[in-house]
C-alpha cells in the first residue's frame, strides 16, 4: 500500500512538536536550577576522589584544609625595618577598608594572646625546662645555668628585673619562652613579622579570603582588592615590591587557562566542523541540522549534570567540548546515507541507519557511563555530561530530521572519494603479485615490532599533581616566599593519636627528637608540634623535681652569686611548694592560645564504634623526602600511641593507580562481553572482527604512548574506554552496511575528523590530565578509523 505523504508529514510534525516540548522543559529546568544556586565549580580538588578515612583522620584532614584554605601570604620587600613595617601597616589597613571586604583575619606577627599565654607559662615556671636546662640539672652542672644567668643579668640587652629575679633567680623562664618560637629567622616589630633578606628586609602579611578562592566571583574581588592595596602602598613607597603565595593565585591561573582552552578548543572544533560539513554537502541545511543536534545535546548535558550534581566543574566543560565531535556524528551518518540514496525520504534514511545508530548510542553512552564509575566527582560529571548530550543528539535526529531532512542534497565528491578509498584498500589487501604478498606478510611483523618495543617502554605515573600545572612565575614567587617563611607548611602532616590525653602528650614528646633528627638529615625543614607548648604531666613533674632539688640544695649559693637579697628565699620556696600540685593542662594553654595553635589540638574524637581517640597534628614544612620521614617514623617504637604521616596527595595518587588497573581490567571484560553479545547477531567471525578494531587500536595507542614517553595514568585509561566505544561504533556501521559501504565510509571519515578536532585538540591543553586524555584519543581514534574499513572485507559484500 502506498504511503500517505500527509500522514508522514503529520507524524513528522508531531515528532518535531514533541522535541520542542522536551527542549523547552530542559531549558526551564536548567533556568530553575541556576536560580536555585547551581554554579560553575573551579576548585581542582573537587575532581578528586573522597578518601574513606577513620573519624580522627577525617577531622585532622578537615582541620588542616580549613587552616590552609583561602589563605593568602604576602611578603613586602623593603630596604629597612621601618620602611617594611610602615608598608605592612598600610597594606593591612587598605585591605581592611576595601568596600566588599573580600579578606578577613588580616594579620602579621601581632598576637594579642601571646602576653596572656606568657603569664600562664610563668605561673607554671617550676615545671618548665628547656632541653639544655634539664641536661644541666641532671648532670649536676647547675653552675652552667648560673653563668648563663649572670651573662644575661649584665648584658646591655637584658630583660631581667628585680621582680623576675625574685621569682626566677637563674632566669630559667626567659629561655623557656624563647624556646616556644625556635625560628630565629623571624622577628616581630610593632606587631609586624619581619625576616631578613639578601637585599634588605621583608614584612609578612597574611589574610584569609572571605569566600572560596575557587569561586570566580571571589577571585575577582580578592585580586582587585590586592591590586588596589599594592597600588596604595606603592604610592607612598614606590621602591617597595611584593611576593604573593596562596591557592588564590593558582586558582586564578587555572580558571583563566580553562576559559582560554574552552574558547580555543571549542572555536577550532566548530570552525573545523563547519568547514567539513560545507565541503561534504555544499548545503546550508546539513549545517543547520548539525548545529541543532549539537545545541540540543549541550542543553541536555548541562541540565542533566546540574540536576545530579548541583554544579558544573569548569574542567567538565573542557572535557565536554569533546561532545562536539561525537554528538554531531549522528548528523553525518544521516546525511551521508541520504546522499548515497538520494531517492529516499528522511524517514527511510532514519530507518536504514536506526539499528547501527542505536547500537552506537548504546556503546558510546556505556563507555561514558563506565567513566562515571570512577571515584572522581569531576570525571563522573564528564560521564553524565557526555552521555546526556549523546541522548539529546540521538533524540534530535529521530524527532527533528524527519521534518527537516527531506530536502535534496547536491552531489559532491565525498562519496566518490570514499568509494575510491575502499576500492584501494581492497586492491592493496587482496594482492595478485608476489611482491605485494611479500610486503603484506611483513606488515604483521612490523605491527608486532611496534607493539613489542612500544609496550616495553610503558611506565605509569598516578601523581595527582599532574592534574594542574601552575605557571612557572607563580610557583617561583611562591617558593621565594616559602624560603622567607623557613619552608612554610605543607598539606602533608603527622597525626599523633592515643587512648588518653596524657599518653598523647608523651607521644608528642617522644616524637620531637625524631623530628629533630629528620631536620638534621634534611628530610624536612621544620616541624610545628604542640610538645613545646603542652608538656605532659610526667615531664612537668620531672622538671619540678629537678628544680625543687636545685633550690633546696643550692638556693643560698645562687642568691649570693647573683648578688640578690636573701629575703627572696622564703617567698621563692613558698611559690615552689605551691606549684607542687598545679600542673599545666592543655585546656589552660588552649584557653589563651591563638587559632593556629588551637588548630593543632584535635582533642577527643569519637569514632563510629563509639571508642574515643585523642589526637594532635604536627605540621611539616619544607618537605624534601617524605618517604624517608615515613620510614623513620615506622621504624620507631611508640608504646603509648600511634604516629602516622597523613599524605592526602599520596593516598589519592595510590587510589588513582588502583583505579587505573581496574579500568584496564574493565576494558578486557568489555571486550570479552562484546564479543559474546555481537556473536549472537553477527556470528563469531564478524563479531571478533568488530571487537578487534578497538582492541588493536588500544594496543597500538599504548605502544605509541610508550614510544613518545608518556607515562600511563588513570586519564589515559579513561580515554581508552572512549576509544573502545567509538571504535565499536565505527565497526558496527560497517557491519550493518548491506550492499554498499561508501556512505558509511564517508560518514566515518567525517566522524573521525570531527572527533579528532574535538578530542584530539585536548592534547593541546596545558593541564596534564586533559592533555593525556586528548593525546590518547588522538592516537586511538586515528587507529580505529584506519582499521574499521576492514570490517567490510568480513561482510563479503560488494564494494
Amino acid at each position: 500500500m502506498p504511503r500517505n505523504p500527509f500522514n508522514v508529514l503529520i507524524s513528522a510534525k508531531s515528532r518535531f512538536a514533541l522535541w520542542l516540548l522536551l527542549l523547552l522543559a530542559m531549558l526551564i529546568s536548567g533556568a530553575w536550577q541556576w536560580q536555585q544556586g547551581a554554579r560553575i565549580q573551579t576548585d581542582i580538588l573537587a575532581m578528586l576522589p573522597h578518601l574513606q578515612q577513620d573519624k580522627l583522620t577525617e577531622t585532622a584532614l578537615d582541620t588542616v584544609e580549613q587552616r590552609l584554605a583561602n589563605q593568602v601570604y604576602i611578603a613586602i620587600l623593603a630596604e629597612s625595618d621601618n620602611q617594611a613595617v610602615n608598608a605592612a601597616q598600610q597594606l593591612m589597613t587598605s585591605l581592611q577598608s576595601q568596600p566588599q571586604q573580600p579578606f578577613i583575619a588580616i594579620r602579621s606577627g601581632a598576637d594579642n594572646q601571646l602576653e596572656e599565654l606568657a603569664k600562664v607559662y610563668f605561673e607554671h615556671r617550676f615545671s618548665l625546662l628547656t632541653h639544655q636546662q634539664k641536661h644541666a640539672l641532671e648532670t649536676d652542672n647547675w653552675h652552667e645555668l648560673l653563668a648563663t644567668a649572670q651573662n644575661q643579668l649584665y648584658s646591655a640587652f637584658s630583660f631581667a628585673n628585680s621582680q623576675l629575679l625574685a621569682s626566677d633567680p637563674l632566669l630559667l623562664f626567659p629561655a623557656n619562652l624563647l624556646a616556644l618560637s625556635p625560628n630565629s629567622k623571624l622577628r616581630r616589630q610593632q606587631g609586624i613579622l619581619l625576616t631578613d633578606t639578601d637585599s634588605g628586609v621583608a614584612a609578612i602579611v597574611m589574610a584569609k579570603g572571605r569566600d572560596s578562592a575557587f569561586s570566580p566571583t571571589a577571585q575577582q574581588q580578592q585580586i582587585l582588592a590586592l591590586e588596589s592595596a599594592f597600588s596604595h602602598v606603592n604610592q607612598q613607597h614606590p621602591q617597595i615590591s611584593f611576593l604573593k603565595a596562596g591557592a588564590l593565585f593558582h586558582a586564578i591561573a587555572a580558571t583563566e587557562s580553562a576559559k582560554q582552552e574552552i574558547s580555543k578548543i571549542g572555536l577550532i572544533s566548530l570552525l573545523g566542523i563547519v568547514l567539513l560539513v560545507w565541503l561534504a554537502f555544499r548545503s546550508l541545511m546539513p549545517l543547520v541540522a548539525a548545529t541543532l543536534t549539537l545545541s540540543t545535546g549541550v542543553v541536555f548535558a548541562f541540565v542533566a549534570t546540574l540536576s545530579l550534581f548541583g554544579e558544573l566543574h569548569l574542567l567538565t566543560l573542557v572535557f565536554g567540548t569533546s561532545l562536539i565531535g561525537v554528538a554531531i556524528d549522528y548528523s553525518f551518518h544521516f546525511y551521508c546515507e541520504k546522499q548515497a540514496h538520494p531517492n529516499d525520504t528522511a524517514s527511510d534514511t532514519i530507518k536504514r541507519i536506526f539499528p547501527a545508530l542505536t547500537l552506537a548510542l548504546a556503546t558510546s553512552a556505556s563507555a561514558f557511563i563506565a567513566i562515571g564509575f570512577t571515584p572522581f566527582p569531576g570525571m563522573q560529571q564528564v560521564a553524565v555530561f557526555c552521555a546526556a548530550g549523546l541522548i539529546g543528539a540521538y533524540l534530535t535526529l529521530l524527532l527533528v530530521f524527519t521534518l527537516l531532512g527531506n530536502h535534496s542534497l547536491k552531489h559532491t565528491q565525498g562519496l566518490g572519494f570514499a568509494q575510491a578509498y575502499l576500492n584501494g584498500l581492497q586492491r592493496v589487501f587482496t594482492p595478485t603479485k608476489t611482491l605485494q604478498k611479500a610486503v603484506l606478510m611483513l606488515l604483521p611483523v612490523a605491527i608486532l615490532a611496534i607493539l613489542f618495543f612500544g609496550l616495553s617502554q610503558l611506565t605509569s605515573n598516578d601523581d595527582i599533581r599532574q592534574l594542574q600545572q601552575s605557571p612557572e612565575a607563580i610557583t617561583t614567587e611562591e617558593n621565594q616566599l616559602r624560603q622567607l617563611l623557613s619552608g612554610g607548611t605543607d598539606n602533608q602532616f603527622i597525626l599523633v593519636s592515643s587512648a588518653n590525653e596524657q599518653n598523647l602528650l608523651q607521644t608528642l614528646e617522644q616524637l620531637t627528637p625524631v623530628l629533630d633528627a629528620a631536620i638534621a638529615d634534611n628530610e624536612i625543614a621544620q616541624a610545628i608540634s604542640l610538645s613545646r607548648f603542652m608538656p605532659s604531666m610526667a615531664r612537668q613533674q620531672y622538671h619540678y623535681l629537678l628544680q625543687q632539688q636545685l633550690y633546696q640544695q643550692h638556693l643560698a649559693e645562687i642568691i649570693e652569686q647573683m648578688d640578690l637579697d636573701d629575703s627572696i628565699k622564703a617567698s621563692l620556696m613558698a611559690e615552689l611548694n605551691l606549684a607542687d600540685s598545679a600542673w599545666l593542662t592543655p585546656q589552660t594553654v588552649l584557653k589563651h592560645a591563638n587559632d593556629d595553635l588551637k588548630a593543632l589540638w584535635l582533642g577527643d574524637v569519637a569514632s563510629a564504634d563509639n571508642t574515643t581517640q585523642f589526637g594532635a597534628i604536627v605540621l611539616l614544612g619544607g618537605i624534601h623526602s617524605l618517604p624517608s620521614l615515613t620510614l623513620r617514623l615506622a621504624n620507631q617504637d611508640w608504646p603509648l600511641g600511634q604516629v602516622r604521616v597523613i599524605d592526602k596527595v599520596g593516598d589519592i595518587s595510590n587510589i588513582m593507580g588502583q583505579y587505573r588497573q581496574l579500568t584496564f581490567q574493565l576494558l578486557m571484560w568489555v571486550f570479552a562481553l562484546a564479543s559474546i553479545v555481537f556473536s549472537v547477531k553477527y556470528g563469531i567471525k564478524l563479531a571478533l572482527a568488530i571487537v578487534a578494531v578497538p582492541a588493536l587500536a588500544v594496543l597500538l595507542t599504548l605502544a605509541c604512548l610508550g614510544l613518545v614517553g608518556s607515562s600511563i595514568s588513570l586519564f589515559h585509561a579513561l580515554a581508552f574506554i572512549l576509544v573502545l566505544g567509538i571504535g565499536i561504533d565505527y565497526s558496527l556501521f560497517f557491519a550493518e552496511a548491506k550492499h554498499t559501504s561508501h556512505g558509511v565510509m564517508m560518514a566515518i571519515f567525517m566522524s573521525a575528523c570531527s572527533t579528532l578536532l574535538a578530542f584530539g585538540l585536548l592534547a593541546l591543553s596545558q593541564t596534564h590530565a586533559i592533555h593525556f586524555f586528548g593525546l590518547t584519543l588522538l592516537f586511538g581514534i586515528s587507529f580505529a578509523f584506519l582499521l574499521a574499513p576492514f570490517i567490510s572485507f568480513f561482510t563479503r559484500k560488494s564494494l
